[in-house]
């Protein structure tokens, strides 16, 4: 049994690439992922959940935190030619993945798959999608939002997808709570749907 993670920089086990069938943005697509990831076998029923909830990505820049091999980031890109999608990951074979993905979909100038640490500090997103890693704890989960929420783009919206029994609810009240250091809240919270043991949660940034 391997002890990989979805959060470990570089997996232990053998890779076994494979190809899956899914469905993204109205298509029926080939896509590749590998062991040693996030649900490499399917679209795990989170990230399902936020896909049927998720508005077309705005045109501009569009972040999808944790993007495994990149359901997300694969969406985006294919239903709006416009959006420019920056991926990111701990996970290297991840990340190889979403570049192998995007160029097998035809979205390779849209798509950049990057670890966080390489990301531009003063980029802003008109979108950021996320099935945030949840099992990482309370205080890890909320340093990650913290890096990234507060750099949505005026108007920008992110949206989650958390399982309510691991804390939907109380991580909604804890983002309402959060303010920038100028005394800004990072945006207003709303629940967009609750469906199979997950809500979806949308954060408009109050950013001017």
């Amino acid at each position: 049994m391997s002890e990989d993670h979805y959060f470990t920089a570089e997996p232990a086990s053998a890779a076994e690439r494979r190809s899956l069938q899914v469905r993204l943005a109205g298509r029926d697509v080939t896509v590749e992922t590998a062991r040693g990831i996030f649900s490499p076998g399917h679209i795990d029923l989170g990230t399902e959940v936020l896909l049927r909830h998720l508005p077309p990505a705005p045109a501009g820049n569009v972040l999808d935190l944790g993007c495994g091999w990149g359901p997300l980031a694969l969406a985006a890109a294919l239903g709006t030619a416009e959006a420019r999608v920056t991926a990111v990951d701990v996970n290297r074979r991840a990340l190889d993945l979403v570049v192998r993905n995007a160029e097998r979909l035809g979205v390779a100038d849209r798509v950049s798959a990057i670890e966080p640490g390489d990301v531009d500090h003063d980029a802003t997103y008109a979108a950021i999608w996320s099935n945030p890693p949840i099992r990482i704890g309370k205080e890890a989960l909320h340093e990650l939002l913290a890096t990234w929420l507060p750099r949505l783009a005026p108007g920008g919206e992110a949206w989650l997808v958390v399982q309510k029994n691991l804390g939907a609810d109380s991580l909604a009240r804890w983002i309402a709570d959060q303010r920038d250091a100028a005394g800004v809240p990072w945006g207003e919270v709303e629940r967009q749907g609750s469906a199979k043991g997950f809500r979806v949660l949308k954060v408009t940034s109050s950013a001017t």
